[in-house]
């Protein structure tokens, strides 16, 4: 797939051609073409570091709107799968008739392949979380991000026979580079409406609150299966708020699903934000 360029990523280009040109034509004026290129490179780090931002191209941050009209929240798990977490969640999932994407590290797929495979047969996706999750991924070039990403799609592929279609950064942080890496390999950047920071936060409590204030129909959580953080007795936080998110979910009529399940092939980024929220969704009777 050729890669298109986000309007950002046009203007930026065009700013740094235009300065450029100016030196030549007026070098007299050099300190103010830079600084206007420092400016232009500041705002490019900003967007890098927003992980819902698609200043730097296209990232599915809500739900479709027909999924949204449907009800329908996705539930996503990063950096898994973990032996002594992930069984657990299944369980939860499959005890309230839930889907989710887990968003998983090559390497652990290998590694845990069972387990990986038991995660695609209870009917969730797994998606591409990079092959080795290495911390400063946002700082690697082209081809250091392509290695990541094609070692994991086959990783996946070659453990539970489905290539993922979505992929996230590691912490959601990334650079203008990732989007063309993206683009040639046909995978969609998927972040988060809203986290719980359940890798940082040990009160279950606090993190239901990120998780569910304000939660709309066509909202996309974040929540982790890997690197879960544990509360002072030593259980995963994830497995204690779990059960209680997917009852507030059932409560106000809104359906956990996979992204493969809500989002169309072919469907773009960011439709726009239904009204209905966690407060006023339809209750089933």
């Amino acid at each position: 797939m050729r890669w298109k360029p986000s309007p950002f990523i046009t203007l930026s280009c065009t700013a740094h051609a235009a300065a450029l040109a100016g030196v030549c034509a007026m070098p007299q004026h050099w300190p103010w073409m830079a600084g206007a290129v420092a400016a232009n490179q500041l705002l490019l780090t900003g967007a890098g570091l927003w992980p819902r931002s698609d200043w730097l191209g296209a990232n599915l941050t809500r739900l479709p709107a027909a999924a949204a009209a449907r009800g329908e929240v996705a539930l996503t798990f990063d950096d898994g799968p973990d032996p002594e977490v992930t069984p657990e969640v299944l369980d939860q999932l499959a005890a309230q008739g839930a889907t989710a994407s887990f968003f998983c590290v090559g390497q652990r797929v290998r590694e845990q392949a069972p387990l990986a495979r038991r995660i695609a047969a209870a009917g969730h996706t797994l998606e591409n979380h990079t092959q080795t999750h290495p911390n400063h991924f946002a700082a690697l070039g082209p081809s250091g991000m392509r290695a990541q990403i094609r070692d994991a799609q086959a990783s996946i592929a070659a453990t539970v026979g489905r290539a993922p279609r979505f992929f996230r950064a590691v912490a959601g942080l990334r650079n203008p580079m990732l989007d063309p890496v993206l683009q040639t390999e046909g995978l969609l950047l998927a972040h988060w409406t809203r986290r719980g920071f359940d890798t940082r936060d040990a009160d279950a409590e606090r993190v239901l609150t990120r998780l569910t204030r304000g939660l709309a129909a066509g909202d996309v959580l974040l929540l982790h299966d890997g690197h879960a953080r544990r509360d002072a007795q030593g259980r995963p936080v994830v497995l204690t708020l779990l059960p209680r998110l997917l009852a507030r979910l059932r409560e106000a009529g809104l359906k956990a699903v996979a992204l493969d399940q809500a989002v169309p092939l072919g469907h773009g980024p960011n439709p726009a934000r239904p009204a209905a929220t966690l407060q006023d969704a339809p209750r089933r009777p």
